[in-house]
C-alpha cells in the first residue's frame, strides 16, 4: 500500500482539504467511499516558476472522487488517510480557507512548484504548493510576487527579522572559469525573482586617483567574465532602476575587496565614500541594522574591509556601514565582533563527501536563525531602539577549484535540492509544533545558481518562511 499523503501548512491561515479527486485509475465502484464516476475532466494546473509552462492537456481517463473534510491548522503538519492508489495516477486536491477555494494537482508535472488554481473570480488568497514525491510530502506556502514581496510588512519591522534570500559572486552570471562562475541569471533577474542580498567582490582600478571610480568586479583573483571587466558602477545603476520600479524593497550590499591589485581597504572605503553610497536617498550606511521603513527603495551597506580614518569618525565615532569586518574564515558558525552578523561560510569542500557537511552546516544555521522572536512594537508606537537580532548569513555555496565535482554549479545541485526538502518538511518545526516558539526565519540564505532553468524554488521557500512573522504582524 502506498504511504499516506503529509500536509504541511506554512501559511498564516487555517486550510482545509475539502475533495479528493484520483485520476488516472480504472473505473470501479470498490474504492470505498468513492462516488461520479466521469471522463474529460480539465486539470487546474499552473507553473509557477516557469511562465511558458505550458497548460496540462484534459486527461481521457477516469476518475473518483470524495468529499472530505481535513483541517490543518497553520504551521502544523498532518498525515492525512490520502493515499495515492498507483505511481501512474494524479491527485486533485481541493482546498478551501474562509469559504474560499483553490485546487491544486500532485505530481505536479514538472519538478517546479506550483500554484493552486482559484477557483473563484478575484481572490483575496494565493498559494504555493510544493510536492516531494519521495516523501509523498505536500508544503503548502502564502504565494508571493517575488518582485515586491516586502511590501506585505510593515516600516517597523527590524530588517534582520526577514527571511530574505541572497546570492553568492551575484554578477558571476558571464562567460568565465567553472569555478569563478556561480550564478545562472543576472542581477536584474535575481532582484525581480525575489533576492534582496547581493555578494559583490571588487577591486580599485586605479587606487591612487582619487578622481577615478572604476570597482572592477571580481571572484578571489580572476575577473568575473573572460570578455572583459565588468564594473561596479553598472551593476548599482541596475540596482537603482529595479528600487525605483519596486520602492517598497530594499537590497543588502555585502561588499568586499579581492583581486590581484595592489589597493587597500582604506583606499576602497574612500572610493566607495565619494562616488557611490554618498547619498543618503540612495544608500543606508548607518553602522547598524536598519527598519525596513529606513531601507525601503535604498541599498544597505553591509561592509567586509577596513575603513579609512576619517570613517571611522562617522556616525558620531560608531563608524561607516554595517560592521562584518572581521568575518571567521571557513566556518560553519561565528559572530562579528560588532554583534550585527552571525555567518555560516563554511566553504573548503576539498571532496565532494564533504558536501553532506556542508549541508548539515547550512541546516544548523538555519535553525539558528528560527529560534528568534522578532521583537515588535506596541501598536502604534514607532520604534525607537536598534533592532537585537543580528543578521544570520547563511552561505549555501562551496568551490574546490581542482576538483570538477566541487565547482559552485555541482555543488548546488545537490544543496539546493537538499535545503528545499529541509525547509519544507523540517524547518522550525518540533515533535510538538506549538514548542516552536521561534518566528522561524531563515535567516539571509546566500545561493549558487538559484533560477537555472527557470526554477526559482529555493526563493520561493525562503519568502514563503516569512509566513509566521507576517502572522504576528497582522494579528492573526
Amino acid at each position: 500500500m502506498s504511504s499516506p499523503l503529509v500536509i504541511r501548512n506554512l501559511t498564516p491561515r487555517p486550510i482545509e482539504v475539502k475533495r479528493c479527486e484520483y485520476h488516472g485509475i480504472a473505473p470501479s465502484l470498490s474504492q470505498g467511499g468513492f462516488t461520479n464516476i466521469t471522463h474529460n475532466v480539465t486539470s487546474l494546473f499552473r507553473n509557477a516558476t516557469s511562465p511558458a509552462a505550458p497548460q496540462v492537456d484534459e486527461p481521457t481517463t477516469s476518475f473518483v472522487h470524495e468529499d472530505v473534510s481535513i483541517p490543518i491548522e497553520p504551521f502544523k503538519t498532518l498525515t492525512t488517510e490520502i493515499r495515492p492508489q498507483s505511481a501512474n495516477e494524479t491527485l486533485h486536491l481541493v482546498f478551501e480557507t474562509e469559504g474560499e477555494q483553490h485546487r491544486l494537482e500532485t505530481p505536479t508535472p514538472t519538478s517546479n512548484s506550483t500554484t493552486l488554481k482559484p477557483l473563484t473570480d478575484n481572490p483575496r488568497f494565493n498559494y504555493t504548493a510544493v510536492h516531494l514525491p519521495e516523501h509523498c510530502h505536500l508544503t503548502l506556502y502564502s504565494s508571493a510576487d517575488l518582485s515586491s514581496w516586502m511590501r506585505f510588512f510593515k516600516d517597523d519591522t527590524p530588517l534582520s527579522a526577514l527571511s530574505i534570500p541572497g546570492t553568492h559572486n551575484s554578477p558571476t552570471c558571464h562567460r568565465a572559469l567553472p569555478s569563478v562562475r556561480c550564478q545562472a541569471t543576472s542581477p536584474p533577474e535575481q532582484l525581480d525573482n525575489g533576492v534582496r542580498f547581493f555578494d559583490i567582490r571588487v577591486q580599485p582600478e586605479a587606487p591612487l586617483d582619487p578622481a577615478n571610480d572604476r570597482l572592477n568586479l571580481v571572484h578571489g583573483v580572476f575577473p568575473i567574465s573572460l570578455t572583459g571587466n565588468k564594473y561596479l558602477r553598472d551593476l548599482v545603476q541596475e540596482v537603482y532602476a529595479f528600487l525605483d520600479r519596486n520602492p517598497t524593497e530594499t537590497l543588502i550590499m555585502s561588499l568586499k575587496r579581492e583581486g590581484t591589485g595592489s589597493a587597500t581597504d582604506a583606499q576602497l572605503s574612500r572610493i566607495l565614500k565619494d562616488h557611490y553610497a554618498g547619498d543618503p536617498n540612495r544608500w543606508f550606511t548607518a553602522p547598524r541594522i536598519p527598519y525596513l521603513g529606513e531601507a525601503r527603495g535604498k541599498i544597505v551597506l553591509v561592509r567586509r574591509f577596513g575603513l579609512e580614518d576619517s570613517l571611522k569618525q562617522e556616525w558620531g565615532g560608531a563608524g561607516w556601514g554595517i560592521d562584518a569586518e572581521n568575518w571567521a574564515d571557513n566556518t560553519p558558525n561565528a559572530t562579528c565582533p560588532s554583534g550585527d552578523v552571525c555567518v555560516q561560510d563554511f566553504y573548503e569542500v576539498l571532496e565532494t563527501v564533504n558536501i553532506e557537511k556542508k549541508i548539515q552546516y547550512s541546516q544548523e544555521h538555519l535553525e539558528r536563525a528560527a529560534k528568534c522572536v522578532c521583537t515588535l512594537p506596541a501598536q502604534d508606537e514607532p520604534a525607537s531602539h536598534p533592532p537585537k537580532q543580528p543578521f544570520f548569513i547563511n552561505f549555501l555555496t562551496a568551490s574546490n577549484f581542482w576538483k570538477v565535482g566541487c565547482w559552485p554549479e555541482k555543488i548546488a545541485a545537490k544543496l539546493n535540492p537538499a535545503i528545499i526538502e529541509y525547509l519544507c518538511r523540517k524547518h522550525n518545526e518540533t515533535a510538538d509544533e506549538a514548542e516552536a516558539a521561534g518566528d522561524g526565519s531563515t535567516g539571509i540564505v546566500v545561493c549558487d545558481w538559484v533560477g537555472h532553468k527557470g526554477n526559482w524554488d529555493l526563493v520561493r521557500c525562503i519568502v514563503g518562511m516569512n509566513a509566521k512573522l507576517e502572522m504576528r504582524e497582522q494579528g492573526l
